[in-house]
């Protein structure tokens, strides 16, 4: 099954995904079993971010080729970063690039993993069965800024820097697909989803020793590959058995 959030009148409105429309429901299928209250067609929906996390996890450095590339040692246990909610932003809408970023401003394609119920000192297979299902995101970093500051705040939590979406997917094997970056149609990045140091079980039981995860929260799993972006360009992640979250770039002051 696939749901969403889409927004109607101006106002955030869980949905379940069909072929064509959306089905608008009373709550989250997170926390229930919501009743259907319309539809729209999928083709004129305005996608929000498919969830609003309580806490926003990132493992940062997961697969051995970017691990290689970027010249750090392999981890020896699975460790998280956090990252804001307000850079978060849905499927089509823009990644808008501050004025004043110089130097490479890139998108890395990760798989998100979404929680679907309370943990705290999880075993491997409660790890397992506490993702409610999963979406894709774009982590958008600043580079320049990623090396004047010490912690990340700007480069990689400015607003829009972290598109997620379109939805959440609750029937795949996602660490049995294929993720695909491209870049105004033109593949340039793909590799093996599962292909990570960690997985996200391994990840969940270690922050779960210390930390209590809750319904919504999302950890987003790191990339293989990187890729310069520049306003006018449109940036397309795949996540196959998931779907393709697709975001324009424009610079700050140029959207219409």
């Amino acid at each position: 099954m696939r749901y969403a959030r889409v927004s109607v009148g101006g106002r955030a409105v869980w949905g379940r995904v069909r072929e064509t429309d959306v089905e608008l429901l009373s709550g989250s299928p997170i926390d229930g079993d919501p009743c259907v209250l319309g539809t729209v067609r999928r083709e004129t929906a305005v996608w929000l971010p498919p969830v609003v996390p309580t806490v926003f996890y990132a493992v940062g450095l997961n697969y051995p080729r970017h691990i290689e590339h970027a010249g750090a040692a392999v981890p020896d246990r699975p460790e998280v970063g956090y990252r804001a909610n307000n850079a978060l932003t849905g499927h089509r809408s823009p990644i808008v690039k501050p004025a004043e970023v110089e130097g490479r401003f890139e998108a890395e394609p990760e798989l998100v993993a979404v929680i679907g119920r309370t943990l705290r000192r999880a075993t491997y297979g409660e790890a397992r069965e506490s993702v409610f299902g999963w979406t894709i995101g774009n982590d958008v970093s600043a580079r320049t800024w990623q090396h004047q500051d010490r912690t990340f705040w700007r480069s990689k939590n400015s607003d829009t820097f972290k598109p997620m979406g379109p939805w959440i997917e609750t029937d795949v094997d996602a660490l049995a697909q294929t993720t695909t970056l491209r870049l105004n149609g033109g593949i340039r990045a793909e590799f093996p989803t599962g292909d990570m140091v960690f997985d996200p079980f391994d990840y969940l039981v270690e922050i779960t020793r210390h930390i209590t995860v809750h319904p919504g929260d999302v950890l987003w799993m790191g990339a293989e590959s990187t890729c310069r972006i520049e306003p006018g360009d449109t940036v397309d992640v795949e996540i196959s058995g998931i779907g393709v979250l697709s975001n324009p770039v424009q610079l700050e002051g140029n959207q219409s």
